[in-house]
């Protein structure tokens, strides 16, 4: 459905140590990072899209975060969830809710919500019932 999201920074530097490591807590693999234009972008293994993308707009105008725009990030387990939210806070994210259920979406919406230096906000979220408390959950296709 998707071929690519691209979130614009003002910082790219900042931006990249942030999602680094969220990338790779996702099992998110980075393809490409050039720093003189600058941009990055994460793909999953196997296969090359959809392609998550970081960089100063092509514009060249400066970076905002839009209201009501959010990227939900799919995890393989709660725990997983967990994980990149504690990750997103420890590299300069703002927390926008901490991971728990949210049976208003559905009964096994197990997510956590929070923006990037940028301020751009962001969710990572497990749609799948918990299987065992220390597995979180399961991510079936």
């Amino acid at each position: 459905m998707l071929s690519h999201v691209f979130l614009g920074t003002n910082h790219f530097e900042q931006a990249l140590a942030f999602y680094r490591p969220l990338m790779h807590a996702l099992g998110l693999h980075e393809r490409f990072c050039d720093p003189q234009r600058p941009w990055a972008g994460w793909e999953p293994a196997p296969g090359v899209r959809p392609l998550f993308v970081i960089g100063r707009p092509y514009d060249q105008a400066l970076a905002s975060a839009g209201n009501g725009q959010m990227v939900a990030l799919l995890a393989t387990s709660r725990a997983v969830v967990d994980q990149a939210h504690a990750l997103a806070l420890e590299h300069g994210g703002a927390d926008e809710g901490a991971p728990g259920l949210r049976p208003e979406y559905h009964a096994n919406y197990y997510g956590a919500y929070f923006r990037d230096p940028d301020g751009n906000k962001l969710c990572v979220v497990c749609h799948e019932p918990a299987v065992a408390p220390e597995d979180g959950c399961t991510v079936t296709r």
